[in-house]
């Protein structure tokens, strides 16, 4: 794509996000943003398809703009409190930007997700990947990255869908300290105690992930068998 038309993909973008977050996804068309761009329909099609296209890339445009605030917490030595802290980004970007998080992590087909949302995950698990390698979780973090992302995204879409002043502040600090307390151990064993087994295994597991694979003294077939061991003796 040459430089005029990526300025004109942009400056869609921008107006479209503008226009959604202002009158919501239905005041979203081909021909309203075309207009508010002042661009012909056309370049809008030639760009985008048709209005999925456009809210497609406006949820790309929208993750983008979450990724960069996820991407400010930085990692303290306490991976459980900085879990605590993403949980707090997320519900507040969510409360901030309402139209967007609906496009987000909302669907209109079962099934359906923005393919960025994939880029969001795999952050949430380099967080829970940390706190297994510390002991501290309590399940494989693939399992704890699902738990979280439907205990914090139904807490976000409930709280958008009351009315600021019916919101009870309490709903999403219980639900995170619930969610977090299940997932977690109270703290990491000391070195010279018998750490909980499943503890244990998450933390080796999440050890030979983050390896350099070609070091291992294992096949790779070895090495999964030994990964689906792990996991085994996690639950």
């Amino acid at each position: 794509m040459d430089d005029a038309k990526t300025r004109t993909r942009q400056q869609i973008l921008e107006v479209a996000a503008d226009l959604l977050e202002r009158e919501g996804a239905q005041a979203v068309s081909t021909r309203s943003v075309a207009a508010a761009a002042g661009i012909r329909a056309a370049s809008l099609y030639q760009l985008f398809g048709d209005k999925d296209g456009l809210l497609a890339a406006l949820a790309i445009h929208a993750f983008d703009i979450y990724l960069a605030e996820k991407h400010t917490l930085a990692h303290t030595d306490d991976p459980v409190d900085d879990m605590r802290r993403g949980w707090e980004i997320h519900v507040d970007f969510g409360l901030r930007h309402p139209a967007f998080y609906l496009l987000m992590f909302g669907t209109d087909r079962p099934g359906r997700r923005p393919s960025a949302a994939d880029e969001a995950n795999e952050l949430l698990l380099k967080f829970l990947d940390r706190a297994a390698a510390a002991g501290r979780l309590r399940v494989p973090p693939a399992l704890a990255a699902r738990l979280t992302l439907a205990a914090v995204t139904g807490v976000t879409l409930t709280l958008i869908g009351t009315p600021a002043e019916d919101r009870d502040p309490e709903i999403s600090g219980r639900m995170r300290d619930t969610l977090i307390a299940s997932l977690t151990t109270d703290r990491p064993p000391p070195p010279t105690a018998d750490p909980d087994l499943a503890s244990r295994a998450l933390a080796l597991d999440a050890a030979l992930t983050t390896a350099d694979q070609a070091a291992l003294p294992l096949r790779p077939p070895e090495t999964a068998l030994l990964h689906d061991w792990l996991h085994r003796l996690a639950h």
